[in-house]
């Protein structure tokens, strides 16, 4: 049985966006193809939210984002997803202006899968934070998906 991988939007935008000009942009970008490639290993999942953030902005960038989502099965935004989003929010764990990354960590969370891919180091792949999300989650007796960059998802044995 493949692992469930919730594809948070970060990770496709890096991986159909014009080539970066900085060296950190072109890194994310060459990573996250190198792991695009070993994607078959895994079931991809996004949710209503991701289809919704790479659908916004310039047209043709959102035609390509869109495009790699065809395939995808859709998560649903359930009740409880919603009511986990707002906690973390209303707690003060995840900062207000960071309401739709903590839909992402909910909607992966109630839907059980084994990873969560972003390049969103700030409020998603962040330690303090995830230990203070790890917290409220066992409070109510669920547990956060392992939370990591396609870099970390890569692996060594797959890494150039």
């Amino acid at each position: 049985m493949k692992r469930k991988v919730y594809i948070e939007t970060s990770v496709i935008s890096y991986l159909t966006a014009r080539p970066s000009k900085t060296i950190l942009g072109a890194a994310h970008q060459q990573i996250t193809l190198a792991w695009w490639e070993t994607r078959n290993q895994y079931e991809l999942l996004v949710s209503e939210s991701v289809l919704r953030e790479c659908g916004a902005g310039d047209p043709g960038a959102a035609q390509k984002r869109l495009a790699v989502l065809a395939d995808m099965p859709l998560l649903l935004i359930s009740e409880e997803a919603l009511n986990i989003a707002e906690a973390l929010v209303g707690q003060g764990i995840v900062s207000s202006k960071a309401a739709e990354d903590a839909l992402h960590i909910a909607v992966a969370t109630v839907y059980g899968v084994d990873y969560l891919l972003t390049w969103n180091c700030r409020h998603i792949a962040n330690p303090e934070i995830q230990r203070g999300i790890s917290e409220y989650l066992e409070q109510i007796g669920l547990f956060l998906p392992f939370i990591c960059t396609p870099e970390e998802l890569l692996g060594e044995e797959n890494a150039e």
